[in-house]
């Protein structure tokens, strides 16, 4: 009791450490993959081998054109030579320097756009409005940006304009993104391309609304714009034209980065635009104390009023111009006669950089890489994000030893009570069943040996897992009670068996799922976690199956759809190898005894997996049959003989496997009747369709066999073998496996199926169809005849 309150005491102190050292440990990570992005213009006068690539991640090559009438990619000719050599220059100072081509909307359409003016034809929207604009413009710049070498394609298109521009702007990055995947998996030697696109400072603007759920989808990245907000050719006042904050707007960058995330777009895809320009405007009262909002007349220095960094710093050095940093906005400007010029210095990228870590994002893009003076604000870029980075290592260095020693006691503490509550577990395993003679085949000594490694779950950490057990993580319930849908503190998913105090199943399932179950290892057998018995409690926990059970897809009118023949024999073939795992490879003979479509769970990737092992028997490789007093199984599933003598042995989930299979190829359920005023049950009607060569009858008419070697057919006649009425006229599973896999060799023609009784059944047709009575039903305990 007391080393429980002291790890209780203890775990809240250690979990604060270790947060704070592990999200320390992350941001040093997550530096090394930060972005670092910048655009270069080709038609620059600042020649490519001057760029220092080594201060960069990400190279931005600007921009290609887009063909008005074929809406393929075109290259301008002067600027050809520079697209040819980019990317193998840049990476000769910087290796791992990755480039980008990128493609705009020509440009006086962007030059519109920056300055804010509505434009009137829009080539890239052109291009968005039609599947087969689109797919020429698609195909054109993967095989653009493969010819010229460049490791990614960016988007750069500002500014859409209206309502439909975003809906088939979704549609094309949806369509880009699949078409980049498709060629990457069809090129064994070259990585898939990265997809990035320029952005506006909001997600929302003049009734328009960028399609953020494609973006989330689709994009590696998008980079903001956070720049041009206030230009001298439209206002009359002094402005920060990038401004990080603005206590009297809501234009500003801040606002647009909350706005994005509040929109659910992720921090992790947001790149902070970082302008290596300014603007110059023309004062009305020069000798006053101007600031950010000063009154003003126009432009100044240059025709629009832009100015690069480069340019600015030797005006500023030129005539030894004070410069003043404004931390309100976050923005440096100087005054040089009636010339007010604001821009970001080295004091502002600072900042900015402070600001994306305290957000999360990304990184920067550059806009335009050429424009800064001498490598100065890059340079900063790199140094504040190393020196954070080595604030973060001194505080791990601190941190460390004192924190090493503590987990080291916290994991004693834990070790032992883990210990302790698996310990009870097993007792409550062990001695469950110790007065029952009758279980004496299944409790081998194999069963009786030490208890298998499973994890003891705490039932606090379930119901946590689970969201205490609400009806939103539940996703079914059977004979054992119900199942629910976990995930644990680390984002690992598990499904949990929790034992029904109403159920018809009790602790010899459980004994005998969890004894058993751990020890079988394969890919075709759902794998048990672990368990937890606390709070009189019994459940199991067991790996997540995402795509449910068969059974939701073959008898479903919608579902069976999903699964076409390719997927059922896929199906068919891993549930063939888990049987042939149980009863031929595992070191002991395993019975499942309750083998249908509510038991066979498909993974991610669509692979079975065999579950519930609650009802399952062992036996020794030197046994063969035994029989039982207590019958268990669901009706249609369970042999003759088990039902009859209580007799089981391989064959009976020979005979599950038979039924199975016909479900699988017919969609139609065993409880459900057939033929002639509805008399037949799902054997009878299979046999007598395919003894009367009316297989297709019987097989469900959206299954397609003609390009599989394995045949509807031939399935048919396999599995009406599995389900005759002498176990011994079945074939075993490797015969089963031999049959299904080789589509040459002859195979023995089926005899009476089970329960036909002694009707005859020469003269009964099977033109007519049938109709369910009843679900399938579990057998609780019956005697046998």
């Amino acid at each position: 009791m007391s080393m429980s309150m002291g790890s209780k005491n203890i775990t809240p102190l250690i979990l604060f450490i270790i947060f704070l050292i592990s999200s320390q440990f992350y941001s040093c990570s997550s530096a090394q993959t930060w972005i670092r992005a910048g655009y270069w213009y080709a038609g620059s006068e600042s020649p490519i081998p001057d760029i220092n690539s080594a201060l960069f991640t990400h190279l931005i090559c600007a921009s290609a054109d887009l063909n008005s009438s074929t809406y393929q990619l075109s290259i301008p000719f002067s600027q050809e030579p520079s697209f040819s050599i980019f990317t193998g220059v840049v990476k000769r100072k910087n290796p791992s320097v990755i480039t980008l081509l990128s493609i705009w909307n020509g440009q006086a359409a962007t030059a519109q756009s920056i300055l804010g003016q509505k434009v009137n034809y829009s080539v890239l929207s052109s291009m968005v409005n039609k599947p087969s604009n689109r797919k020429s413009f698609i195909e054109s710049s993967i095989k653009t940006a493969r010819l010229y070498g460049f490791q990614g394609i960016d988007l750069l298109w500002l500014w859409p304009n209206t309502a439909s521009d975003m809906i088939n702007m979704a549609k094309l990055l949806d369509e880009w993104r699949a078409a980049v995947n498709s060629e990457s998996r069809n090129s064994s030697d070259q990585s898939r391309l990265i997809l990035t696109m320029a952005i506006r400072y909001l997600p929302a603007f003049e009734s328009l609304s960028y399609p953020i759920e494609s973006m989330k989808r689709n994009l590696d990245w998008a980079h903001v714009m956070a720049y041009d907000y206030h230009l001298p050719s439209k206002e009359n006042v002094t402005g920060a034209h990038a401004a990080l904050y603005d206590p009297s707007s809501h234009v500003n960058t801040d606002y647009g980065i909350k706005q994005w995330l509040n929109n659910s777009f992720p921090a992790s895809k947001l790149v902070l635009g970082l302008p290596y320009h300014g603007y110059a405007w023309t004062l009305v009262h020069p000798k006053d104390n101007n600031g950010v909002g000063a009154p003003a007349a126009g432009t100044a220095e240059t025709k629009d009023g832009s100015m690069s960094y480069m340019y600015i710093k030797r005006y500023i050095r030129s005539y030894r111009a004070p410069i003043v940093y404004n931390a309100t906005y976050v923005v440096n400007y100087c005054i040089i006669g009636s010339s007010w010029i604001g821009f970001d210095d080295v004091e502002s990228i600072r900042t900015k950089i402070a600001y994306v870590k305290e957000k999360k994002l990304l990184g920067t893009n550059v806009f335009q890489v050429t424009n800064d003076d001498d490598w100065a604000l890059s340079r900063a870029v790199q140094e504040e994000e190393n020196d954070q980075e080595n604030k973060r290592r001194l505080l791990l260095i601190v941190l460390l030893p004192i924190t090493l020693v503590i987990i080291l006691i916290a994991f004693v503490v834990c070790y032992l009570q883990r210990k302790l509550l698996k310990i009870k577990g097993m007792i409550i395993l062990g001695n469950s069943n110790l007065s029952n003679s009758r279980s004496t085949t299944t409790s081998t000594s194999a069963l009786n040996s030490d208890p298998p490694n499973l994890q003891a779950f705490s039932f606090s950490n379930i119901k946590a897992a689970t969201n205490n057990f609400s009806s939103e993580n539940k996703l079914g319930e059977g004979g054992f009670g119900p199942v629910y849908m976990g995930k644990l503190r680390g984002g690992h998913e598990i499904a949990v068996k929790r034992l029904s105090k109403t159920s018809t199943q009790g602790l010899e399932e459980f004994r005998n799922e969890v004894t058993l179950t751990a020890r079988l290892q394969h890919v075709n057998l759902v794998r048990v976690l672990g368990f937890c018995t606390e709070k009189e409690e019994k459940m199991l926990i067991y790996e997540y199956m995402p795509n449910k059970s068969l059974d939701f897809y073959i008898f479903d009118p919608t579902g069976r759809y999903l699964l076409d023949w390719t997927k059922r024999v896929h199906i068919i073939e891993g549930v063939t190898q888990g049987l042939l795992y149980l009863q031929e490879y595992s070191n002991f003979t395993i019975i499942h005894r309750d083998l249908k479509g509510s038991n066979i769970l498909l993974d991610h990737e669509m692979n079975a997996k065999i579950s519930d092992f609650g009802m399952a028997k062992l036996f020794r490789k030197d046994e063969l049959e035994a029989n039982t007093s207590r019958i268990v199984g669901t009706y249609g599933y369970v042999p003759p003989e088990y039902v009859r003598k209580g007799i089981y042995s391989t064959k009976y989930d020979v005979y599950s496997f038979g039924v199975l299979l016909l479900q699988m190829i017919s969609g139609r359920r065993s409880t459900c009747y057939y033929g002639p005023n509805k008399s037949l049950h799902l054997l009878q009607y299979a046999y007598l369709s395919w003894k009367e060569d009316k297989g297709r009858e019987f097989i469900d008419p959206s299954l397609d066999d003609s390009s599989s070697s394995c045949k509807l057919s031939r399935c048919l006649q396999v599995a009406l073998l599995c389900v005759q009425e002498n176990p011994e006229d079945r074939p075993t599973m490797l015969e089963v496996y031999s049959m299904l896999k080789t589509d040459t060799e002859p195979i023995p023609t089926p005899t009476k199926m089970a329960f036909s009784g002694n009707r005859s059944m020469e003269n009964i047709s099977t033109s007519q169809q049938g109709s369910c009575s009843v679900n399938d039903a579990q057998i609780s305990e019956l005697q046998p005849r």
